[in-house]
């Protein structure tokens, strides 16, 4: 009986158990979650821009807040949306949230009442923020507000008529905000907030998108648009500035900040897949390799 040929090591690696990559990125997801590791980001160029935006704003400035995305993907939107607002209300800014996708209306008032009514005791409805809501129509309620708030909104959430909000006393278009702040899921988003609203306004614009969005957009910045979160580590690095800027208020304390938590466990769980990766191609071509000197012994 013939002798069974033991496998090599290049072999045995090329043959690995899917179950073990899968208990890999397991460990690496919840390790970091257990532990609570985070990874100190650094802002890239599109994402400092829109920070120093915010800064550079005399407090009392209009700032529009449209938030155009639905639950699906708010694990990478949501803290972009916390964070726009924490860093408005450092800044003492008048808000005003609106949203031209249907669901927008509740990823806002999950920003209102976990970030703005639970830190920013100071800040008043009706005073210093208003929530206009959803309307229909797309683009097409961008081109009827930069005229006039009015012809579509009424009153606000609440029912009340929005000549009663003292917020909106001196506000009738959009060119009478300072900076608009766009969150986007999709269609429409910040695209179109872009065409429709800033340039027909001269308003400055900035968004935080999905990462699979923010590609169509990088060619818009710096001239139509000042600045780009493109995907979570794009708001983990805008935290790391506000926990940065605002240390006497954050200091180390990085638990109400969703995008540094959430980065720690996708950036191990990439480094594990990148390990297998390399760990396979290497055993792959060691083995080819492995197989033409056999071949090449053979044929002698």
């Amino acid at each position: 009986m013939a002798e069974t040929e033991t496998p090599s090591m290049m072999e045995r690696l090329q043959a690995i158990d899917r179950r073990w990559i899968f208990l890999f990125i397991m460990l690496a997801v919840v390790i970091p979650l257990a532990f609570d590791l985070t990874i100190d980001e650094v802002a890239t160029p599109e994402v400092q821009a829109i920070y120093d935006r915010i800064e550079e704003l005399p407090p009392g400035s209009n700032v529009l807040l449209p938030f155009d995305y639905g639950p699906e993907s708010e694990p990478e939107l949501q803290p972009m949306a916390d964070s726009y607002v924490r860093h408005l209300c450092r800044r003492k800014q008048k808000l005003f949230f609106m949203c031209l996708w249907a669901t927008g209306q509740a990823q806002t008032l999950k920003t209102v009442d976990h970030v703005l009514e639970q830190e920013f005791s100071d800040y008043s409805y009706g005073r210093d923020y208003v929530m206009l809501g959803f309307r229909p129509g797309g683009q097409g309620v961008i081109q009827v507000v930069v005229s006039d708030f009015r012809t579509l909104y009424q009153s606000d959430v609440e029912g009340t008529p929005i000549d009663e909000i003292p917020i909106m006393q001196n506000v009738k278009g959009l060119k009478d905000m300072d900076l608009i702040l766009n969150i986007s899921g999709g269609f429409p988003g910040l695209k179109e907030w872009i065409q429709f609203g800033g340039d027909r306004t001269g308003v400055p614009v900035a968004g935080g998108v999905t990462a699979v969005q923010a590609p169509l957009l990088y060619p818009y910045y710096p001239g139509q648009l000042s600045g780009i979160m493109g995907g979570l580590k794009a708001a983990a690095e805008y935290e790391s500035l506000l926990i940065q800027g605002y240390s006497e208020a954050y200091g180390t304390d990085t638990e109400r900040f969703a995008a540094i938590r959430r980065m720690g466990p996708q950036t191990l769980a990439h480094l594990v897949i990148i390990l297998f990766l390399v760990v396979g191609n290497i055993a792959y071509f060691a083995s080819r390799g492995s197989s033409r000197e056999q071949r090449k012994s053979l044929e002698k």
